[in-house]
């Protein structure tokens, strides 16, 4: 199976966003979907002639979880995005309350996590066996995800994401982020 990028252009106009960042950005996440698809490729081919225990197979196979996770992340970024401010209802408060105390905590965990230094993501993932939410940091793609848990948020703290608009003023990109953030699709999450 071929997975097709998404069309985000709908984004285009987010306030905070200049659209030259959006289309790089959309560049960059159409780049892990072509290149998953290639990796995908590749590796059905060396499955079909046998080559299982190779160099190239074990490589490839390791860096095919890099590609997944930069297209399904980004994918989770701006499907959690919208142009039009929608504030967080009663089932977001209800849950981040739960774990942090407030609203206004989980707020400030969610934003300092994502002003610290390093590139990454910062996921707000809910553990659906424990009913528990945490924040995480996620260091590159493909390290340090909660194994089994649902992301609920996800916000990219790449420089790509930022660093047109907003120079090295990564504060004022999350600021930007927060009131571009689609509530609806992120308590549909929670559901």
């Amino acid at each position: 199976m071929t997975y097709e990028p998404k069309n985000y252009e709908a984004l285009l106009g987010t306030a905070g966003f200049s659209d030259q960042i959006l289309k790089n950005h959309f560049t960059l996440y159409q780049g892990y979907v072509t290149n998953f698809n290639k990796l995908n490729d590749i590796l059905v081919a060396i499955e079909k002639d046998g080559k299982f225990g190779t160099p190239e197979y074990a490589e490839l196979n390791r860096r095919l979880g890099w590609e997944w996770n930069g297209m399904r992340l980004h994918e989770y970024y701006f499907d959690n995005m919208t142009k039009t401010a929608v504030t967080p209802g009663k089932i977001f408060h209800d849950c981040v309350a739960k774990e942090f105390g407030s609203f206004d905590t989980w707020v400030k965990d969610f934003k300092s996590m994502g002003a610290m230094r390093g590139i990454g993501w910062v996921v707000l993932y809910l553990d659906e066996q424990t009913d528990r939410v945490f924040n995480v940091w996620i260091n590159e793609h493909d390290v340090g995800h909660f194994a089994g848990c649902k992301p609920l948020l996800v916000m990219d703290v790449f420089e790509h994401a930022f660093i047109l608009d907003y120079g090295t003023k990564r504060a004022d990109y999350i600021e930007a982020f927060m009131k571009a953030i689609d509530w609806n699709v992120v308590e549909k999450r929670i559901k």
